[in-house]
């Protein structure tokens, strides 16, 4: 059955305290000791720990009955998160979601779902967006892996490891329970392999890089991060992360990046991520 397209723009909304556990529990779900995520004085979150307040708003919108999505069938195809001011413990945000575009791509029918994350100021901390992909929802063409265009030299390589528990830690950490995370007779049946990480977990993974190594481990340096989530990423495989650098001007630098497994295969694709200068 088609997704309703009649849909498009409906709104759902709901409220997040931010605690200092939240964020420390994300960075520790995802390997990220980064001081100012688990140690004490000027806590901030990371970016993309904005997911978390927006996830159950999201998943409001996948599993919304008038729209008629199979979410077993549901893959997270790609996440944009603009970070507008420091998240702090303490923080009550109004999150709302909208419902922004349904359509048919030869990978199946998509939607996306665009938040906003606002203070008790009034401040926009956070957008996030997310797209969504039903597979086998259409006509499937196949077509070669996305090519992965490095125009200018690698400025950092970092390396990861996915540990055998990290989807678990995931779930309880950012509230992302789908059995085809969790569960291997769920994720067969969803005609998976086995149990896959986490979509926005590899993405906090490539985060924690670029935070570390581009952005002299200041999260408040990054002002925005994206990717399109192109394969599986299976416990207990090794990561390897690159970025390179796109553009720079007065206000910071603009670098490309791309995540890919040990045989080569990329995981990540179309990677964005802008660090303001140093102040």
């Amino acid at each position: 059955m088609a997704l309703n397209r009649a849909l498009v723009g409906k709104d759902y909304s709901d409220t997040f305290d931010v605690t200092e556990e939240s964020i420390s529990r994300y960075a520790r779900a995802t390997d990220d000791p980064n001081r100012h995520y688990v140690g004490t004085g000027d806590i901030v979150a990371s970016p993309v720990w904005p997911v978390v307040p927006a996830f159950g708003l999201f998943m409001a919108a996948a599993k919304d009955p008038e729209l008629g999505a199979d979410f077993l069938r549901l893959v997270h195809a790609g996440e944009d998160h603009r970070l507008l001011a420091p998240i702090r413990p303490g923080d009550r945000l109004h999150v709302v979601a909208t419902l922004g575009s349904v359509e048919e791509t030869e990978a199946g029918e998509t939607f996306t779902v665009r938040a906003t994350e606002t203070n008790q100021d009034g401040v926009a901390v956070a957008e996030v967006a997310g797209a969504m992909v039903i597979r086998g929802a259409a006509r499937r063409v196949r077509r070669p892996p996305p090519a992965q265009r490095e125009p200018r030299a690698v400025v950092l390589e970092a390396v990861s490891r996915v540990s055998e528990d990290q989807a678990c830690r995931y779930a309880k950490a950012s509230g992302d329970h789908n059995p085809i995370h969790l569960d291997e007779d769920v994720a067969r049946a969803a005609r998976l392999p086995g149990v896959i990480l986490h979509g926005m977990c590899t993405m906090a993974l490539a985060g924690k890089a670029a935070v570390d190594g581009l952005a002299a481990g200041d999260p408040t340096r990054v002002q925005q991060i994206g990717v399109r989530f192109n394969k599986p990423v299976f416990l207990g495989q090794t990561l390897t992360t690159r970025f390179w650098e796109e553009a720079e001007d007065d206000s910071g630098t603009t670098y490309g990046f791309a995540t890919f497994q040990s045989a080569g295969a990329v995981v990540l694709s179309d990677g964005r991520v802008v660090v303001h200068s140093a102040r």
